[in-house]
């Protein structure tokens, strides 16, 4: 038994399958982004390989598990170290749990007009790029349609009634309503028809070179 196998043996079995499969995607993935990086094609792959056309479809599709012997076979072939096969996989990456009730409350633009912000992800390093936040109106809450900022903003909205203006246009939001929309565009809620209102809002930055900055 080799070393990897022993220690997916002493992992519990829903854990050690869950690890399996991630290795198996990854594997495939990484083999798809250096095949088509050489321009090459499956049969031209098995054929530097020595290996089946149907075994190179299967691994790269995630179908079967490739050995240490097969991936070092396919790293000669694509000219790549046999740990480009694991790019990633090393790159634990920590999740962001609130439970209920438990936001951050923070003081944003909305706050003075009466608007909650409750901040339901703490997100580091490049995650915080998307920013999810429980807004909730009550009767002391002003309509405001003016707010402005750079990124995209998605809204869902989860109890009440509102309408909600963005640029030109207002819509009518109700539960289980959604709307999308580029935040440089003046927007926010401009009738409060029915409270407690409460909806997400998750902004989200965009690359530099699409011509967003921060949220």
């Amino acid at each position: 038994m080799s070393r990897s196998d022993e220690a997916l043996a002493s992992l519990p079995a829903d854990e050690a399958a869950f690890l399996e499969d991630a290795i198996t995607q990854a594997i495939g993935g990484r083999l798809r982004e250096e095949r088509r990086r050489l321009g090459l094609t499956l049969q031209e792959v098995a054929l530097r390989t020595g290996m089946s056309l149907g075994m190179i479809s299967k691994i790269e599709n995630a179908q079967t598990s490739a050995s240490l012997r097969t991936l070092a076979r396919l790293s000669q072939a694509l000219e790549v170290p046999i740990t480009t096969f694991f790019r990633g996989l090393e790159e634990e990456r920590d999740a962001s749990y609130v439970p209920a009730g438990e936001g951050i409350e923070l003081v944003r633009q909305g706050t003075r007009h009466g608007h909650r912000y409750e901040l339901l992800a703490a997100a580091k390093g490049a995650q915080r790029r998307v920013q999810p936040f429980l807004v909730t109106l009550t009767e002391q809450a002003e309509s405001f349609p003016l707010f402005q900022h750079l990124g995209v903003e998605f809204l869902y909205a989860l109890e009440g009634s509102f309408a909600y203006r963005y640029g030109r246009h207002t819509y009518e939001m109700d539960p289980g309503d959604s709307l999308m929309f580029d935040g440089q565009v003046p927007h926010g809620p401009e009738r409060l028809n029915v409270l407690p209102i409460r909806f997400l809002s998750i902004t989200v930055e965009l690359d530099l070179d699409e011509g967003a900055g921060e949220v």
